[in-house]
């Protein structure tokens, strides 16, 4: 996807969503869970995040095409082959992560945002804040992780 469709995608889904956020508004405890001003602010959010990642990306790609691999010594270009691939790894999680990030965008439509997975309960703000894409509870993803652990180990 083209990162003007992005942009046309953010334009759509802010305007459909009808909510203007106030400046420098954070969510509280102290107003109801997942009110339209907290779903517009993680929608936000979760837009901007992709977005930076759609942008590095661009980077990415065109500072590849503008410094392809030319050194002359085997070990420079060894080393700039290594630089490379550990880039093109990261991208590689971030796409990953940008399909999490469209899972959170459709929990948001959905009505399903803001709720653990496993038992319905509400996520922290302050763990949603620090990542939006959360679909567990920390006890829960605690417990989760765990019971891998477990199954691992066995």
């Amino acid at each position: 996807m083209s990162v003007l469709a992005d942009d046309d995608d953010n334009q759509k889904s802010a305007a459909a969503n009808g909510i203007e956020l106030p400046q420098g508004y954070v969510p509280t405890e102290d107003e109801p869970f997942m009110n339209p001003l907290q779903l517009a602010y993680f929608r936000k959010k979760l837009l901007d995040w992709k977005d930076d990642i759609h942008r590095e990306a661009k980077e990415t790609l065109a500072q590849l095409q503008k410094e392809p691999l030319q050194e002359a010594d085997a070990t420079d270009r060894a080393s700039s082959e290594t630089d490379w691939s550990i880039e093109l790894r990261a991208r590689d999680r971030q796409r990953k992560l940008i399909n999490k990030i469209d899972a959170a965008l459709r929990r948001i439509d959905a009505g399903e945002y803001g709720y653990c997975e496993v038992t319905g309960e509400p996520i922290s703000l302050k763990r949603l804040d620090a990542r939006p894409i959360a679909t567990m509870t920390v006890e829960a993803q605690e417990r989760h992780e765990r019971n891998e652990k477990i199954t691992r180990d066995e």
